[in-house]
Order: C-alpha cells, then sequence, then structure tokens
C-alpha cells in the first residue's frame, strides 16, 4: 500500500538535488574567477543542463533509497548518473569554448558536483535511517512461517530499528512461540485489520499454499519476499537470472563481474599506474637499477611467476633485492636474511622493491587494490590447507590489499596469518567498491610511512 511519504519524497529529493547542482555551478563560477575568465553557461544552456540532470536522475531512479541499502550505494548511483551527466556538458558546452581554463573549469565543476551532491545525498539517507529508527516512515510486516532463517530475520529486525521495519509477528501450523499469532490460514482471516505491508515466506511452505500467499497479496497490494534458507544465507551478494519465464539465483557472483565496476576498478589502475610511471618510475628504474648493479651481479628486476586471476600464471617485477640463488621460489625472507642485499635491504623495508608491479598493472595482469600474489609453490601448498584459497583468484591480484593495510603482510609464520589473509580477501571479493579501493591507498600510504615492523 502506498505511503503519503512515498508518494511526496521523491519530488522534496529532486528540488533538493536542482538546488545541490545550482549551487555547484555557482561555486564553480567562484572558484575560477581567481584564476582567469570564463564564458559561464547562458541561462538557456544552464536551464537545458538542469532538465538534463532531471532526466538523467528520474530515468535513473536515484530518489529510490532502499531501507537496507548502505550510505555507499547512494554514493554509486551518483557516480553513474554524474558521469553521464558530464559527458553530456562535456560534449555540448565544453568545446564551444577555446579558453585555456575551459579543462579546470570542467574538473572543478565534476568535483563540486560530487561533494555538494554527494554530500546532499549522504544526508538525506541518513536523515532517513534516523527518522526511522525513531518510528517514522515504518512498515509493518510478518512471517509465515517459522523455522530455518526466519528466526534470524526476526532478529535483524530488533537490531536494525533504522532499516523502518516494524516485525508484527509469525503466523505458523507447527512452531509456537510468544510472537506466533496464529495458524497461517488464521492470517487470512486477520490480514484485513493488520495494515499489513510486507509478507515474508519461509523457503519451507509448500508451493500451493505459496501461490495463495501471493494471489491474496496481489489483491490487496502487499509486498511479498521469500527468506532463502541457510544455504542461500552464506552468500550475501545473489542476484537473479532469467531463462524465458524461469528463474534461478545467482549464488556466487561478486561485484566485480558486473562490468560497470569492472570499468570503474580498471580506470582507475591505468589512471593511478600511469602516473605513477611516468612520474616515479621513469627516473626511480635507472637509479634503483644503477645501485644494484653497482653492489651484485644479476638482472635489475627479479621476475617470478606467480598465479593470478583465474590462476593464470604471469610473470611478476620487482626490483631485485636479493642475491641470485635458487630457493627464491620456495623459501621466503626473513628477518636478518642472508641473501638480501644492502640496497635490498632498503628497498624491501620502503617497499620499492614492489614498484615495478605498477607495470603489471599497466599490462592488465595485477590491479593496484587485489589479493597479494603468492608464488605457484606457496599456492599449491595453501591450497592443500585452507578451506576457499582458491577463491581469492576470482580476480586480478594487487599491489596491495586488505589483508595488508589490516596488519597481515610479509613472512608468513604462523597458520592464522594466512587463514586470515584469506578471509580478509574472501571479504573483499565479496564486498567490493570503488570507496574500498580508495579507502586501501590512503591506509596504505599510512602504513608505509608509520608501520614497517613486518617489512624485511
Amino acid at each position: 500500500m502506498e505511503k503519503r511519504f512515498d508518494k511526496y519524497f521523491p519530488w522534496f529529493f529532486i528540488v533538493g538535488d536542482v538546488i545541490a547542482v545550482i549551487l555547484s555551478f555557482f561555486l564553480t563560477g567562484l572558484l575560477i574567477q581567481g584564476w582567469g575568465s570564463i564564458a559561464q553557461p547562458e541561462v538557456s544552456t544552464f536551464s537545458i543542463f538542469i532538465m538534463v540532470w532531471l532526466v538523467i536522475t528520474i530515468l535513473r531512479k536515484d530518489y529510490r533509497f532502499g531501507r537496507t541499502s548502505e550510505a555507499q550505494s547512494s554514493l554509486s548511483k551518483l557516480l553513474g548518473s554524474l558521469a553521464w551527466f558530464l559527458a553530456i556538458v562535456a560534449i555540448v558546452w565544453m568545446p564551444v569554448y577555446s579558453e585555456k581554463l575551459r579543462l579546470m573549469y570542467f574538473v572543478i565543476l565534476a568535483s563540486a558536483l560530487f561533494l555538494l551532491v554527494g554530500s546532499y545525498r549522504i544526508g538525506i539517507h541518513l536523515i532517513l535511517r534516523k527518522t526511522r529508527a525513531f518510528g517514522f516512515n515504518r512498515r509493518r510486516a510478518i512471517i509465515l512461517g517459522k523455522g530455518g532463517s526466519s528466526s534470524k530475520l526476526e532478529h535483524v529486525f530488533n537490531r536494525r530499528r533504522d532499516f523502518g521495519i516494524q516485525f508484527l509477528g509469525y503466523y505458523d501450523d507447527e512452531s509456537p512461540c510468544d510472537l506466533t499469532k496464529g495458524t497461517i490460514e488464521k492470517f487470512f482471516e486477520d490480514a484485513p485489520n493488520l495494515q499489513v505491508d510486507v509478507i515474508y515466506i519461509n523457503e519451507n511452505l509448500k508451493d500451493k499454499l505459496v501461490r495463495k500467499i501471493i494471489n491474496y497479496a496481489d489483491e490487496h497490494y502487499i509486498k511479498v519476499k521469500i527468506i532463502p534458507g541457510g544455504s542461500l544465507q552464506l552468500e550475501k551478494n545473489l542476484s537473479f537470472s532469467k531463462y524465458g519465464d524461469f528463474f534461478v539465483i545467482n549464488v556466487n557472483e561478486i561485484p566485480l563481474d558486473s562490468i560497470v565496476n569492472r570499468f570503474f576498478k580498471r580506470s582507475f589502475d591505468l589512471a593511478f599506474s600511469l602516473l605513477v610511471t611516468v612520474f616515479i618510475l621513469s627516473w626511480l628504474i635507472p637509479l634503483v637499477g644503477l645501485l644494484i648493479k653497482l653492489e651484485s651481479k644479476g638482472p635489475i628486476f627479479f621476475i617470478q611467476e606467480r598465479n593470478g586471476v583465474n590462476n593464470n600464471v604471469f610473470r611478476c617485477l620487482k626490483f631485485r633485492s636479493m642475491t641470485p640463488n635458487d630457493y627464491a621460489d620456495t623459501h621466503q625472507a626473513t628477518k636478518n636474511d642472508p641473501r638480501v642485499t644492502k640496497i635490498g635491504s632498503f628497498l624491501r623495508n620502503t617497499s620499492l622493491d614492489e614498484m615495478p608491479q605498477f607495470l603489471n598493472v599497466l599490462m592488465g595482469d595485477m590491479s593496484i587494490v587485489g589479493p597479494r600474489p603468492h608464488t605457484i609453490p606457496m599456492n599449491k601448498i595453501f591450497k592443500s590447507q585452507i578451506e576457499k584459497y582458491n577463491s581469492r583468484h576470482k580476480i586480478k591480484p594487487g599491489i596491495t590489499g586488505l589483508a595488508q593495510v589490516k596488519g597481515f603482510r610479509g613472512e608468513i609464520e604462523n597458520p592464522y596469518q594466512i587463514r586470515s589473509r584469506v578471509k580478509l580477501d574472501y571479504f573483499y571479493i565479496q564486498n567490493w567498491s570503488i570507496w574500498m579501493d580508495f579507502g586501501i591507498c590512503v591506509r596504505t600510504m599510512y602504513e608505509l610511512v608509520l608501520n614497517r615492523e613486518n617489512a624485511y
């Protein structure tokens, strides 16, 4: 059943969104004045831009805030809408002007839009959460069928008041409890007086009864959701595929199965690694190469085969930090390892030995952020010892990763260290977002400067 809030909120949201866009243009104009003169969009052009923004956000349904969605989902939606809007601005307006500052104007405008509109949307998201936690804009829900995962859902309702779901109780034929209001047949008698908004159906109910419930809900404008069983509850990222009129559940899809997410991650990888290659590696490789050659004979780079995405083997690049030896693939570096050279010790302590891997990123073998790649012999050992170890190869390995910024880097001395790495890698793969990548990169910088305990 439609609530008055749902009727008016989209309009309220869109008005605030447009105000944030107008302020972004205004702020950009103020900031750019200090750098020189540039033609502002005319009133007619500006009006067209506002209309374009409205069309994009309405078509993409940016005004829809899922009750159980997190704040980052609002930013993900904004990124998509912003990409479309800026592309249109760049095509329609920017080429008309020949001023030297038009690129700077475009960059400042994009930043202002992201900051102001993003802040507005996150603010709205948090306000909605707070109002629902205080009892406003709530949905009344019942669960038909107890047992299995039904009780877990009840606990979620009680724990997450900010979801705005008021749990009325169960209807079940076999498992009475304090919250059981009667049998499932009694539900059909009570329903007209319950004012139910959502029905959650236990998956163990018989098909004929499920169809009856769904038909009743359709006739009375009540939403219906089916609670997956315990085996499916183990997977957080479930989606559906349709084969004609037949639906199946995609149990083990990950965020990076989406072509859009892969595009954002690869774009970030290319932009970051290109900057590092041009401004750092261009002079670092000759300098470090000379120092390595002066101390010991052998190549500048240490090239080692490692397992990448889908277990495909690739050649991982590092500055050579040891004297050439036959045990590099099977023996990890240890503290005060005699194989490590003086310049190698400095490179390893500062993590500069990993810098050539930005070339691996450019070649597409690695990513900036991802599970750290292990040597092939180590992979074979860990795969036989640790459950779900091989799942870390679903995506490209990274120069840094979630496990590394959580303290699990360097030598593996105890079994719990590799198990913890695998758990963190699995969490990263299942919950990836571009914001997580940014956060890991920032945390990596912090670790490089202030935490060198396991770097040897």
